[in-house]
């Protein structure tokens, strides 16, 4: 199957990567020429641009950092015509990335308007889910649609789940991570504390995760560096889901909050720890390195 891959940072990469070591004949692109160098070297076709690589696809992955940039992806911006205007009739799109419902729902509907049909399918697992093909997909939209996608999904993850209408996907991936944000910041409180008190971070991180406290983060993504060797804490901080990007998705839910009238105050404080991590100068590194606001100082 022909296939056009577009955003190939963190994520996306290894996602498209995962769908070429499948038999598919992918084609790729992104505005970062080293990120299309990095996966153009592990054998992907890297086209001159957006347009060139919907060329013939019957289908199309967008894996966008937010609302805006998917919106001018497929609707255009500043008078530049969007993709959807270079797509064939009857491709499907699978959108990946982790933006508003209501975005989702304006690119939908103005594909179907364009005889394309559309899904918001976002992620969660991270860049280790992303490598080794075991993300979860939370998917909005037509069912028939999901089953187009779906051996494409199995090909880049190990749970698919339909979550309801085109922007339940959304929905369903702000909640996520949202609770995220709040259990790696306690989390991190959590390890801190033992630390300060002469615990190793690498026992009473085993004690918690077979305990009550049990978390993903104590599972796979231990916020201290060296007690998960391929976390991103014990890289520098590199790589892995920016601090950015989670305050990003924690204002995503709390606007949804709003709208929705709900209440949600443990988002609300999260948003505004991750906000100050930010300013901090940590907007780059993975959200996990949060554990700085609350390490003692020697």
């Amino acid at each position: 199957m022909q296939i056009a891959f577009i955003g190939l940072g963190n994520m996306g990469g290894p996602m498209a990567l995962n769908l070429q070591k499948a038999g598919h004949d992918v084609r790729a692109f992104d505005l970062s020429k080293p990120a299309c160098e990095k996966c153009g070297e592990g054998g992907l076709k890297i086209a001159a641009d957006a347009t060139a690589a919907v060329q013939g696809a019957e289908v199309v992955i967008s894996m966008l950092p937010a609302s805006q940039h998917v919106e001018a992806l497929y609707l255009g911006r500043d008078g530049q015509p969007g993709l959807l205007g270079s797509i064939a009739k009857g491709t499907l799109v699978i959108d990946s990335s982790t933006i508003a419902a209501a975005t989702s729902q304006k690119v939908a509907k103005a594909a179907e308007a364009a005889g394309i049909a559309f899904i918001d399918a976002p992620v969660s697992g991270g860049t280790g889910g992303a490598i080794a093909g075991t993300l979860t997909f939370m998917v909005g939209g037509d069912a028939a649609a999901l089953e187009r996608a779906r051996p494409l999904l199995e090909k880049m993850g190990a749970n698919i789940f339909h979550a309801g209408a085109v922007g339940a996907g959304q929905t369903a991936k702000i909640c996520n991570n949202m609770l995220l944000g709040i259990l790696m910041a306690g989390t991190s409180e959590a390890i801190a504390l033992g630390v300060a008190n002469g615990l190793d971070p690498r026992v009473l991180s085993e004690i918690m995760r077979r305990s009550s406290g049990g978390n993903w983060a104590l599972e796979k993504y231990n916020p201290f560096p060296g007690v998960h060797e391929n976390a991103p804490a014990s890289k520098g901080y590199a790589g892995g889901f920016g601090t950015d990007l989670m305050l990003k998705d924690l204002g995503l839910a709390q606007e949804n909050a709003t709208a929705m009238k709900a209440s949600t105050p443990l988002g609300g404080l999260a948003r505004s720890i991750y906000a100050a991590h930010s300013l901090a100068g940590h907007g780059g590194e993975d959200f996990s390195s949060v554990i700085k606001m609350v390490q003692k100082k020697n």
